[in-house]
């Protein structure tokens, strides 16, 4: 039991990580336009707070990636690494006024299916088995 809850903070730590430099980024990105190849658009860039946000979210997704891939089963980890799809498009629709479409949710839905089926058949592998020689 105490696996699972390492799982669950850990991949909801990286999805954490992972949405903030994705936001990040694209905060940055509308604070970065009209782009040009000068130093003063270097320092209007990296005069921006979200890119620092961005580099923040990066570097905290890539120690808690390592510290999971230490422990967790690949499949289902990769699996759930990408969680960010979801909520990066369901944090848009709040902060950059995305609209939810169909084709949008029912991808939504697909990974997260994914992720648990893929959870579900690393579980039942990987169960333990009983000694049933008589003691």
């Amino acid at each position: 039991m105490r696996r699972g809850y390492f799982y669950l903070f850990g991949f909801l730590l990286l999805m954490g990580f992972d949405t903030l430099a994705q936001v990040s980024f694209k905060y940055a990105g509308t604070q970065a336009l009209p782009v040009s190849a000068s130093l003063a658009w270097l320092l209007r860039v990296f005069g921006q707070p979200w890119v620092y946000g961005a580099v923040i979210g990066y570097i905290g997704a890539f120690f808690t990636w390592m510290t999971l891939l230490k422990h967790a089963p690949i499949g289902p980890a990769f699996a759930a690494s990408h969680l960010e799809v979801v909520s990066v498009m369901l944090l848009s629709v709040w902060l950059f006024d995305e609209h939810l479409t169909t084709p949008r949710v029912l991808g939504a839905i697909a990974i997260i299916a994914g992720i648990v089926c893929l959870g579900l058949a690393e579980s039942r592998e990987h169960v333990p088995e009983t000694d049933s020689a008589p003691a």
